[in-house]
């Protein structure tokens, strides 16, 4: 077996058991026993009652799990793609106004409009508020006609300005009950992790790992330059856009559903490259195992710090994702 193959098989092992301590611990640890009884009643296998712990198990602490893993996976390959294509190595899918996006559509509902569509309001409102960040950079680079870069990163940056602003003028003008709510989803949970979710972060997670499975050969390419790529027949000015508006359609979809957890993305891509080079082949997929393992791991660490107050996952991810800028910039340095 190749050494690709082991680390793969070594971080699925490593990913399957932080779900299971994911599930075991919460404010209460449940025992191993009562898990395996909830997950065989659940699949048919015993045919007792459901219980009062089964419902903890399977419709809050399973779905929290999985939600974890597949945003943090989803992430991980959006950040690939964005690094790739900008040839920005600090590139992640927040730096293009998706989060300030999504973040002035959720901060609106909770502030101004309530939960006039139940479960799914600060879903649905987080995710066209993404939407419409992405449409407005786009439209600038489509103003200037041009999809370099430094271009696509700088329209993205007053983007998230603009949208930044919009935010704190609603927190300001809100109902200050609601702030505590708006600060958590700010600062990125996965509370709102429930089974009625997650076609919408499963669809995030499906969208970008076909598209950046589907044209490896071309970001391979774009590694070597723009030149080269068009010198290969590779359209690079039409595969960065859309490469932007399928990153945005999911980090939408992830935002939406666990608010703004930041780093993820540009933290990933150089542990997976670390491991197994730049090529896209390998690199998507151990992308996407990495970022699935750090998500649920600093989920699990929000939920120990404070116990039983929880602390948003993005504190744990932030803080992280600082130490990395420090040891990258560093490590330049001695270069």
């Amino acid at each position: 077996m190749t050494r690709f193959g082991l680390a793969l098989i070594l971080g699925a092992a490593i990913l399957a058991t932080l779900i299971l301590l994911s599930v075991f611990y919460g404010t209460t640890a449940i025992p191993l026993a009562d898990i395996v009884s909830a997950l065989a009643r659940a699949l048919g296998w015993h045919a007792t009652d459901p219980t009062a712990m089964d419902r903890i198990i399977l419709d809050l602490r399973l779905p929290r799990a999985l939600f974890s893993a597949i945003i943090g996976a989803g992430l991980g390959i959006v950040g690939v793609v964005l690094q790739t294509t900008t040839r920005n190595d600090l590139a992640d899918p927040f730096l293009f106004g998706l989060s300030s996006g999504a973040a002035a559509g959720a901060v609106f509902v909770i502030t101004v409009t309530g939960d006039v569509l139940g479960l799914w309001t600060l879903p649905i409102a987080a995710f066209f508020g993404g939407l419409i960040a992405s449409g407005i950079v786009l439209l600038l680079v489509r103003r200037l006609r041009t999809s370099a870069p430094e271009k696509l990163i700088l329209s993205g940056l007053a983007v998230s300005f603009l949208f930044s602003a919009i935010t704190n003028y609603l927190i300001f003008s809100g109902d200050s009950r609601a702030a505590h709510s708006v600060i958590f989803w700010m600062l990125g949970g996965l509370g709102l992790s429930r089974w009625e979710t997650l076609p919408l972060v499963l669809g995030g997670l499906v969208l970008i790992l076909t598209f950046a499975y589907d044209r490896r050969r071309w970001l391979d390419a774009l590694l070597a330059g723009d030149l080269t790529a068009l010198s290969l027949g590779i359209p690079v000015s039409r595969l960065r856009l859309i490469a932007f508006m399928v990153s945005a359609l999911a980090s939408a979809a992830f935002v939406s559903v666990a608010g703004v957890i930041g780093f993820v993305g540009l933290m990933v891509p150089h542990l997976a490259r670390g491991l197994v080079g730049p090529l896209h082949t390998r690199l998507l997929p151990m992308a996407a195992l990495i970022g699935a393992i750090l998500l649920t791991a600093s989920d699990s660490l929000s939920r120990m710090l404070l116990a039983p107050q929880e602390l948003p996952v993005g504190i744990i991810t932030t803080s992280l994702g600082a130490f990395f800028v420090f040891a990258i910039l560093l490590g330049r340095q001695q270069k």
